[in-house]
C-alpha cells in the first residue's frame, strides 16, 4: 500500500509500504477515508522530531521512520480477537491516544496524558495509508449516513472541546481566543455552544479573522493594529477576559494569554510549543489567576463533538481549505500550509 512516512526534518516520502497484518486482539483494521494534516505533523515536518521518537517508545516499540496522520475516518475491514464495540463496516473516528491502561492517569479516567501515552501517527504508524491498525477501544463509531470529510475534523475540535471543558463553565462570559488556526477555530465554537457571552479572537490574517466571523466571533483583534490587553481591558470595563484560551503556541502568546484575563481569572494552554517562554510567576500569585494546560481529549469529547456537529453547532466545511491525494501531500500540503499559511485551516489527504 501507499504511506507518507517521516524519516527527519523535511524528509517525508510517500512510498509503498507492507499493508498492515490481520489486527491483534483488542486491534482493529481500518481502509482510511480521509486524514487531516494536523499542526503537529507540521511541526514534525518543519522542526522534528519533537514528539517522533528516535529511540523504541515504551508503550508501541515504534520509532522513525514512521508513517504520519492521526486525524481520520475510515470503514473498519477487520477486527482481532475479544473486540465487541466495533464492527466490519463501522465508519469511525479513531481517537489517537493509544494508552497503557494500567498508569495512575488511565486508572483515573485521564489516559490522555498516560505516563506511555502514544499518539497514533506520532508513535505508531497513522492514517496518511491506505490502511491502519488501531486499538478498537479508541474508535468512536459515526452513523453510516456521517460525512467521512466533517468526521476526520472530529479528532482536532475534539481538542477545542476538551479545553473548553477545562475552563469549568463559561455561559454568560467573556472568553479569549488566541489565534484562529484549525484549533483556535475549534475552541472559540465549542465556547459559543458552551454559552459563553462574548468572544474575542485575536488573529493578525486577514483570511483567518474572515473565518473567525463566520465561526461566530464577536470582535476580533488584530495585535498589529492595537495594544491587545489593553483593547480588551476597555471592552470588560477595565478587568480583562473571564477566560482565554492559547491556540498557538508561541512564546510570546503564552504570557499574553495570561494578561488578557481578569484577576481570578483561567488561561487554558492548548498551543503545542517549540521554544520556553520567559514569564513572572508574580503574575500569578499576586492575582490568583489560574494557568491550566490540556493535551488532546478523550473518547467522550469526540462523542460531543460528533453531536454539536450533528446539530449545527460545530461547522466542519468552513475548516476544510483543501482536499488532496496522498501522492499530493508534500507539495499540496505541507508545502503549501508552510508557504500559505495564512489562506489555509485544513488540509484533508485521501490515501485512495
Amino acid at each position: 500500500m501507499k504511506a507518507a512516512k517521516w524519516y527527519g526534518k523535511k524528509d517525508i516520502r510517500v512510498e509503498t509500504v507492507p499493508e498492515p497484518q490481520t489486527p491483534k486482539a483488542g486491534v482493529v483494521k481500518i481502509k482510511v477515508s480521509w486524514c487531516g494534516i494536523c499542526g503537529s505533523d507540521l511541526h514534525e515536518y518543519l522542526a522534528g522530531p519533537i514528539f517522533i521518537p528516535t529511540q523504541p517508545h515504551p508503550l508501541t516499540g515504534a520509532s522513525a521512520p514512521l508513517i504520519l496522520g492521526h486525524e481520520f475516518t475510515g470503514t473498519v475491514v477487520e477486527v482481532g480477537e475479544g473486540v465487541t464495540t466495533v464492527r466490519v463496516g463501522d465508519l469511525v473516528a479513531p481517537d489517537a491516544c493509544q494508552h497503557c491502561g494500567v498508569c495512575e492517569p488511565c486508572r483515573t479516567g485521564n489516559y490522555n496524558v498516560c505516563e506511555k501515552l502514544a499518539f497514533t501517527g506520532l508513535m505508531a504508524d497513522g492514517a496518511f495509508a491506505e490502511f491502519v491498525n488501531v486499538p478498537a477501544e479508541l474508535c468512536y463509531v459515526l452513523p453510516p449516513t456521517f460525512n467521512p470529510e466533517a468526521g476526520s475534523l472530529i479528532e482536532p475540535l475534539a481538542t477545542g472541546f476538551k479545553a473548553v471543558r477545562k475552563a469549568g463553565s463559561i455561559m454568560g462570559k467573556t472568553v479569549v481566543v488566541l489565534g484562529a488556526g484549525p484549533i483556535g477555530l475549534g475552541t472559540l465554537m465549542c465556547a459559543k455552544a458552551a454559552g459563553a457571552a462574548t468572544v474575542i479572537v485575536l488573529e493578525m490574517s486577514a483570511a483567518r479573522k474572515k473565518l473567525a466571523r463566520e465561526c461566530g466571533a464577536d470582535i476580533i483583534l488584530d495585535p498589529n493594529e492595537c495594544d491587545v490587553v489593553a483593547e480588551i481591558k476597555k471592552l470588560t470595563g477595565g478587568s480583562g477576559a473571564d477566560v482565554s484560551f492559547e491556540c498557538i503556541g508561541n512564546k510570546m502568546t503564552g504570557p499574553l494569554a495570561v494578561e488578557v484575563i481578569k484577576n481570578c481569572g483561567k488561561a487554558i494552554i492548548v498551543g503545542i510549543f517549540e521554544e520556553p517562554s520567559s514569564f513572572n510567576f508574580f503574575s500569578l500569585s499576586a492575582t490568583d489567576k489560574e494557568v491550566i494546560g490540556t493535551l488532546a481529549y478523550t473518547i467522550d469529547d469526540f462523542a460531543g463533538v460528533a453531536k454539536l456537529l450533528a446539530s449545527g453547532q460545530l461547522k466542519a466545511e468552513p475548516l476544510i481549505t483543501g482536499r488532496i491525494k496522498l501522492d499530493d501531500i508534500i507539495a499540496k500540503g505541507f508545502e503549501e500550509l508552510v508557504n500559505n499559511k495564512d489562506a489555509n485551516i485544513k488540509i484533508i489527504v485521501s490515501p485512495n
